[in-house]
């Protein structure tokens, strides 16, 4: 199974993940209730997938090892658009970041982009688990094979700024990743957050 950066994955319980520290009870309370974990960028560990597990608050975040063998279940951020999995989901017309994906998709379809929300959007689209809140940001991965022309870049912001809603678009380049906004507004060299492969 070859998994990417962001990519949710279904473990069966937290005696699946692979820790050097101790496991904080809220991790163990958490994927009682959602067990899913993230995939994050770090550095493969002995074939092992690192992930992530999301908390209730941004401030609750464990780094963690997961076996290949122990994945149920994958969901691609890329699977949620083409299959238009907001469409479904009984909040759509309740949250604003949920409805603003439509306008998203039909945009972005212009230009034939590879990408999928993330974060808690990605989350709960994915697993069914309520995530969304009034207050939650648009978290989107464009995946960028080929170097995307700073032009497209500003055109992807100016069409961002004009929702009520903030949308954070990351980059994944086959070098790295970088924000959407650092990309377009470098005049130079930027700083990437280095991308391993994942297989």
């Amino acid at each position: 199974m070859e998994v990417k950066v962001h990519d949710l994955l279904k473990v069966e319980s937290v005696s699946c993940l692979v820790s050097d520290i101790p496991i904080p009870d809220w991790v163990h309370n958490t994927l009682e209730r959602a067990n899913w974990v993230v995939v994050r960028r770090d550095v493969i560990k002995g074939g092992m997938v690192p992930v992530g597990i999301r908390g209730s608050t941004r401030s609750l975040r464990f780094p963690a090892y997961l076996p290949m063998d122990a994945i149920l279940e994958k969901v691609e951020p890329e699977l949620l658009v083409s299959q238009l999995r907001w469409k479904t989901s009984p909040r759509s017309s309740k949250m604003k970041a949920l409805e603003i994906l439509d306008e998203l998709t039909a945009f972005y379809s212009s230009y034939a982009f590879s990408w999928g929300p993330t974060g808690s959007i990605g989350f709960e689209l994915a697993t069914g688990f309520l995530t969304v809140h009034e207050g939650s940001d648009i978290d989107i991965v464009l995946r960028a094979p080929k170097p995307l022309e700073k032009v497209s870049a500003q055109a992807l912001i100016n069409f961002h700024e004009q929702f009520p809603v903030r949308i954070d678009v990351q980059l994944e380049t086959p070098f790295g990743a970088v924000s959407l906004v650092e990309y377009a507004r470098a005049a130079g060299s930027i700083l990437l957050e280095r991308v391993w492969d994942l297989v």
